[in-house]
């Protein structure tokens, strides 16, 4: 039976569903972030004179949109607001969080331990966060036949798919390993699938059966395959998934990565950080700091600008 299981790393919590030795889905949520279910106060700085919407800061200088606004809100209106979507990054620029007034009590956003249930463990199972991470990383994904490309955009997630089998079958093969990238990396809002041209209504029809079986469990929607075999599924979203924190804040992913590592480096003696530069500003003293109080170890740093953001370790050495 499937299970989700939950660890609290530093600066991020991380989940991964987890049946029979694989992780079917995967979450983080950072703190600090506004994030999807918090009720916080916020100051209304900026609204279109007759407009529900307009835009809203927060304690830590974080803003959001916010809709839905009474009619008397005016500029500098001190207001409650749940937090209905977290920050997106994108290529150009990063989305704002979403928001509404509410007169609801004052709540920080809920763990993912709160949101999925599951098990808090100190150690997710070997290998599984890596290997998702490891796609996230690249955005691709192979599989028997073909290949699949995860390309974040503006206006939606395209998948591509790629390979050297015939078009009906190449766009069957590719259904469960889209299905199971979908889950994996936490993908929600609008998704955009470049399935092999199929002109024949029946291959068509038979393609959406099979993404209607694997995709069963999901609640999304989905458009009618087109004859160039583009389809668009649409799920809700409530915060970036893993494929946006690798795409778009690389090098903050790539720290927390690397204090995973850290805190999992068994041999005794001082904790050595070696990474590219851009990780190493991103760890900040704070995550420092908790690393060192978790390892009880002293640490030291190295920055090593030829090596990728992904690809720090960490190390004991001699004193």
């Amino acid at each position: 039976m499937a299970e989700w299981l939950i660890e609290e790393g530093i600066g991020e919590e991380r989940a991964l569903l987890v049946e029979n030795g694989h992780a079917l889905a995967a979450r983080v949520q950072w703190p600090g972030e506004l994030t999807a279910g918090a009720v916080l106060e916020g100051v209304l700085v900026a609204r279109r004179k007759g407009s529900p919407r307009g835009r809203a800061s927060f304690a830590g200088g974080e803003e959001a949109l916010v809709d839905r606004l009474p009619r008397d809100a005016a500029e500098g209106s001190h207001m409650r607001f749940e937090i209905m979507r977290g920050a997106v990054g994108e290529a150009m620029r990063r989305k704002p969080a979403h928001a509404r007034p509410t007169d609801a009590a004052l709540r920080p956003a809920p763990t993912l331990e709160e949101r999925l249930g599951g098990k808090v463990v100190r150690r997710f199972p070997a290998d599984l966060w890596e290997e998702v991470l490891d796609e996230c990383w690249t955005g691709t994904v192979d599989f028997s036949g073909g290949s699949l490309h995860f390309s974040p955009t503006p206006a939606m997630v395209v998948v591509d798919i790629d390979g050297v089998l015939p078009p009906r079958d190449l766009a069957l093969a590719a259904v469960e390993p889209l299905a199971r990238t979908i889950m994996r990396f936490g993908l929600g809002g609008v998704i955009g699938i470049d399935f092999p041209t199929l002109q024949a209504r029946d291959d068509r029809k038979a393609l959406d059966g099979a993404l209607g079986v694997a995709l069963a469990d999901w609640d999304h929607e989905r458009t009618a395959i087109n004859g160039f075999g583009f389809v668009q599924l649409v799920a809700r979203m409530e915060g970036p998934s893993l494929l946006h924190r690798t795409r778009f804040q690389r090098s903050a992913a790539a720290a927390r990565f690397l204090l995973r590592k850290a805190e999992q480096v068994a041999e005794p003696g001082v904790l050595l950080l070696t990474t590219h530069p851009a990780v190493l500003a991103a760890l900040g003293e704070d995550c420092l700091t908790q690393l060192a109080r978790r390892t009880g170890r002293q640490l030291r740093t190295q920055a090593n600008p030829t090596l990728a953001l992904e690809a720090g370790f960490a190390q004991a050495v001699a004193s």
